[in-house]
């Protein structure tokens, strides 16, 4: 299934045309395994699930993991690429109105980086076993990061629209 069947605009949704060509590269440092091989079946959001997924580094990375089995939670960033790029309005199913993309945690938007908190299970060799994540099968991995909840933690953060929906 390509993109546009995946992610066809809803009613009420607008796209944009994206520049020539990217501003910057990355690099991506592995993928990640989800059970998941179709969007409807992912859940809404990481904390969705208590599925054990699996993170395969790139063995050229694997010196990068010193420490990592110290943490307890870690913050994975990934890059969402079966997403459109296009969209700066959005109608979600489950709100059913039209958010701006920078309100919404949507894998469609102009760089589709995600992230999630997961709890860190077990390290085997460039392999991690986590739980905690909401992404297709083969996603890209961009980066890894200790979760520090001293400072990672905002327990005041509101999110307006959301609060209010309810």
């Amino acid at each position: 299934m390509n993109i546009k069947e995946e992610f066809g605009i809803r009613p009420g949704e607008k796209a944009v045309e994206l520049p020539a060509q990217p501003d910057a590269g990355v690099y991506f440092i592995g993928r990640i395994h989800t059970p998941w091989r179709a969007r409807k079946d992912c859940p809404k959001n990481a904390r969705g699930s208590d599925a054990v997924c699996t993170v395969a580094l790139d063995p050229r990375f694997a010196d990068g993991l010193k420490d990592v089995g110290s943490c307890s939670h870690l913050v994975l960033l990934y890059w969402m690429d079966k997403a459109p790029r296009n969209l700066v309005l959005q109608s979600p199913a489950h709100y059913g109105t039209q958010r701006g993309t920078f309100a919404l945690r949507s894998p469609a938007r102009p760089n589709p980086i995600a992230m999630s908190v997961v709890k860190l299970l077990g390290i085997e060799g460039p392999t991690l076993k986590v739980v905690g994540l909401d992404c297709l099968d083969g996603t890209p991995l961009l980066d890894i990061k200790p979760y520090f909840a001293s400072v990672d933690s905002a327990p005041e953060a509101t999110v307006g629209w959301h609060r209010d929906s309810k």
